[in-house]
């Protein structure tokens, strides 16, 4: 068989990422054993005591030309003893009384057309899926004080990186297997999950979590199931019990029904695997405009822990050992407890912009004293939520947590403190990004509270902004001291005075300037992004933002120099 038509053979469908295992134990890497001289049908071959089964198998897939040729793969070889469990478990007496189609799909599922070595096995997803169309993920395994790498939770690496001419072979201990079951029919094997199933029957989701779709783009679906001890503990014990507390239309398959509601909130669409929802502050789910929101907390994957007006709601945490269940149309994970998706008013955030995790974790040093980061290089990243753009003076890549009760850009700002980072081209940073604490999905005005310092009354700041990609109407000129005027005079042009209005109402270099309305449609965090676009300035004073509802009060309340709410 030619190489064109074993290509044919190999290659088939799309990428189902398949079972992220986390495991927090020591991995130990294997060292790469270089067998240049021969290419992987060659290696398999000068070692028949352990690969002769699979070889058999690639000679009768006529694969074993291909793998002989020139080419960039990494192969999961299975040993003969493997080979020999797995005969015995298909029933097949031989290679040869095997089913042919079973065989190439085998083969398809240990190669990956890529060059792949431990150093991508990252405890999750391998970035390259294999000629089967599904991602092989890894993970560790430690026996009586021995680490190994295993692959889909199925077997265990046995010897790694073993270079050869076009490529690299990993020895496992078994062969893999694939996904056989859609997510509905591994649910339904499982009666600790009979409530979550019957609802999804219900409402007519159990149809489309059954569906192999042809059409790769709608396949893949994601999966937060409820065992029936999670829906126990919040006092539904069946599902008439469900049903009665969210079924208000008496008819599940309604969009509007509260109990499809539910359901629909539980899926979202695409695969995704514990390591890719991490990778993400929120993921969209099958009920319009609602998401659910990830964090990672000491190793937990916790959903919608969020933080509404100084008040932690408690999430739900994932049961890591039990989740990323990879179907044939997706995967699914457990949920610890019951959840739904909380609907909730549109509500102003006031957002002080030196309130991130980093400051707060150094108490010398929040309201206590100032602190800067220094970037050493671009690809430095010493924030979660707060990044910018690389400048080619090195002095001017920091960010600076500025506190002072006497210092004039401090000394009236909220908590006495405000963040500092320079901006402007061609050698300074040209954008400032932060990520928002969760906003409730709404329309809004945008308020950015600035200190404007003194010394930079003949420089010149003018920034737009966006908001997750959209620009703002107005721009803020960092440099420029908030207007004369009475609040309805401010706000018609808009501005405001948003510090208490006491001794010091007349100070104008703290000014909340408005850059425009913006619709959030989800309730999520949201990004901002202050992009320079003319002048070059260090001392860029940010204090807080204001994100108020459209038919709320844009001035009232302000704020003391403690944080204190004033209202009108």
């Amino acid at each position: 068989m030619n190489n064109k038509n074993i290509l044919k053979l190999l290659v088939c469908g799309f990428m189902v990422p398949a079972l992220a295992y986390f495991v927090a134990c020591k991995k130990v890497d294997y060292g790469a054993s270089t067998t240049s001289d021969v290419n992987i049908t060659g290696y398999l071959e000068k070692y028949p005591d352990s690969f002769s089964l699979f070889k058999q198998i690639l000679d009768r897939t006529e694969t074993s030309d291909f793998l002989n040729a020139y080419g960039a793969y990494t192969c999961f070889a299975p040993t003969n003893s493997g080979v020999t469990k797995w005969l015995a478990k298909i029933g097949a007496a031989s290679v040869e009384a095997a089913d042919l189609t079973r065989l190439k799909n085998m083969v398809k599922f240990h190669l990956l057309t890529d060059t792949i070595t431990t150093a991508s096995f990252k405890d999750g997803k391998l970035p390259v899926p294999t000629m089967f169309g599904q991602f092989l993920v890894t993970g560790v395994s430690n026996e009586s004080g021995t680490s190994s790498y295993t692959i889909n939770r199925q077997s265990l690496v046995t010897q790694s990186n073993i270079k050869v001419g076009n490529g690299y072979i990993h020895q496992l201990n078994n062969v893999l297997e694939p996904s056989t079951f859609t997510i509905a029919q591994q649910l339904e094997a499982r009666p600790e999950y009979s409530i979550f199933v019957q609802a999804l029957k219900e409402t007519d989701f159990y149809t489309l979590l059954n569906t192999v779709d042809p059409d790769t783009t709608k396949r893949w679906m994601t999966v937060m199931a409820e065992s029936n001890a999670a829906l126990a503990d919040s006092g539904i014990n069946s599902y008439a019990d469900l049903k009665k507390k969210y079924s208000k239309t008496s008819s599940p398959t309604n969009t509007n029904d509260s109990l499809h509601m539910y359901i629909a909130y539980h899926i979202l669409s695409g695969v995704k695997f514990l390591g890719d929802i991490i990778n993400a502050p929120s993921h969209s789910t099958m009920e319009p405009q609602e998401v659910i929101s990830v964090e990672l907390i000491n190793q937990n994957v916790v959903l919608n822990q969020v933080e509404f007006n100084g008040v932690i709601e408690t999430g739900v945490t994932i049961n890591r050992a039990i989740s990323d269940n990879a179907a044939t149309n997706g995967v699914w994970h457990d949920a610890k407890a019951h959840f739904t998706v909380k609907y909730r008013k549109p509500a102003a955030l006031y957002w002080d912009v030196s309130t991130f995790p980093e400051i707060l974790k150094l108490p010398a040093y929040y309201k206590k004293q100032s602190y800067t980061w220094t970037r050493i290089n671009e690809a430095d990243q010493p924030f979660k939520e707060i990044t910018w753009g690389w400048g080619s003076l090195a002095s001017t890549n920091i960010f600076t947590y500025s506190y002072s009760t006497t210092s004039s850009v401090t000394r009236y700002a909220v908590n006495n403190d405000v963040n500092q980072l320079p901006l402007g081209l061609p050698a300074r940073p040209p954008y400032w990004e932060m990520t928002t604490p969760p906003i409730v999905k709404g329309k809004y005005k945008i308020w950015m509270c600035y200190s404007r310092s003194k010394q930079s009354s003949s420089s010149n700041m003018l920034c737009q902004v966006s908001v997750n990609g959209e620009v703002m109407p107005r721009t803020v000129n960092f440099t420029d001291l908030r207007p004369k005027g009475s609040d309805a005079e401010l706000e018609a042009i808009g501005w405001k005075q948003y510090t208490e209005v006491r001794a010091y109402n007349t100070d104008s270099n703290y000014a909340g300037r408005l850059v425009g309305t913006y619709e959030f449609p989800t309730t999520q965090r949201q990004t901002i992004r202050i992009t320079n676009l003319s002048g070059t300035q260090n001392n860029d004073y940010l204090d807080m933002i204001h994100f108020i509802p459209l038919d709320d009060n844009q001035v009232w309340p302000k704020f003391k120099i403690d944080g204190t709410k004033i209202y009108q």
